[in-house]
């Protein structure tokens, strides 16, 4: 059986990839290398570089003939969702269309399509937000990830092509850039092991579901064969502050400066964390790691991978 995973080359999908190669599925992976890196893509896949809005991706599916898509490959940038909402919607809206109309056309059993639990519900009427939680978003990141559930539910609706949609909550991990826009873990690390300032944006009591990396993997190689047209939320049902992390991983790292506060960032929620039970009760699935150890496997992945390589460098 085949795969191909759009965002291949990304922090997440490269340890999906991962994942399914391990499993002894076949995997393509597209990705424009845009903020993913060649180096992340397993040997073992086969790669094209090339941007999911291009017309010419319908090539690349009709050569390949995946059986599966699993989706990730988006414009990710909250801020950038912010100043720049036409971009933002032409790669997650536009973007997913593409890979619809592709994956309609070469026939692709079922899409895993990776949405939003951080973004999407918006300041949450209820704690923990399960998957019949209203959704708000208040940045236009959230609100295009959203859009192409509803397009998922028309394809299948319409076309009869399945779908299983995973809505994340904050994932960190090795991989993950700690340069620019990146997880708060990240980019902690990466400042905290270069020795240079933290800021914090806000008071940092802001509050966050973090999950790692390895569990959102699993999940997705849950989602292939479980959770047919369902949403599932992936958290680990409690919420952990800004503040918390920096105080962990200043811990893990002997930082010994004190963190600066810089203005709140717009559109970010206060306090989200998610209710993963319907993962466990269909797709088998509940995270594994506890944030303790992979805080410490985090850090391990970042001395000898990334504390090391200039910024900016890819």
């Amino acid at each position: 059986m085949k795969v191909l995973v759009t965002g291949g080359a990304g922090f997440i999908a490269s340890h999906v990839v991962d994942a399914l190669l391990d499993a002894d599925y076949q995997v393509v992976v597209v990705d424009d290398l845009s903020t993913g890196r060649a180096a992340n893509v397993n040997p073992r896949a086969t790669f094209v570089q090339m941007d999911i809005r291009d017309s010419r991706l319908a090539e690349v599916f009709a050569a390949e003939r995946p059986d599966f898509v699993n989706h990730h490959a988006a414009q990710m940038d909250v801020r950038r969702s912010i100043v720049d909402p036409v971009f933002d919607a032409s790669v997650n809206v536009l973007g997913s269309i593409n890979v619809l109309e592709c994956a309609r056309a070469a026939g692709v059993k079922r899409i895993v399509y990776i949405s939003t639990g951080g973004a999407a519900y918006g300041e949450p009427e209820y704690l923990p937000c399960d998957e019949s939680h209203p959704v708000n978003p208040i940045c236009q990141y959230g609100a295009s990830k959203h859009t192409v559930e509803h397009y998922l539910f028309m394809y299948q609706a319409n076309y009869g092509l399945n779908y299983t949609v995973l809505r994340y909550a904050n994932v960190y991990g090795p991989r993950q850039d700690p340069h620019g826009e990146a997880g708060v873990v990240a980019i902690f690390i990466g400042q905290m092991l270069r020795g240079d300032p933290v800021v914090i944006n806000g008071d940092g009591e802001q509050v966050r579901d973090f999950v790692y990396v390895g569990d959102c993997a699993r999940a997705n190689l849950l989602a292939l064969t479980a959770g047919r047209n369902g949403i599932f939320n992936l958290g680990s049902g409690r919420g952990t502050s800004v503040n918390e992390i920096y105080r962990g991983l200043k811990d893990l790292t002997a930082y010994r400066n004190e963190a600066r506060h810089g203005p709140p960032k717009l559109g970010e929620t206060r306090a989200i964390y998610l209710d993963a039970a319907k993962a466990g009760r269909e797709l088998g699935w509940t995270p594994a790691v506890s944030l303790d150890a992979g805080l410490a496997a985090t850090v391990d992945y970042f001395r000898t991978h990334e504390s090391t390589r200039p910024v900016g460098v890819p």
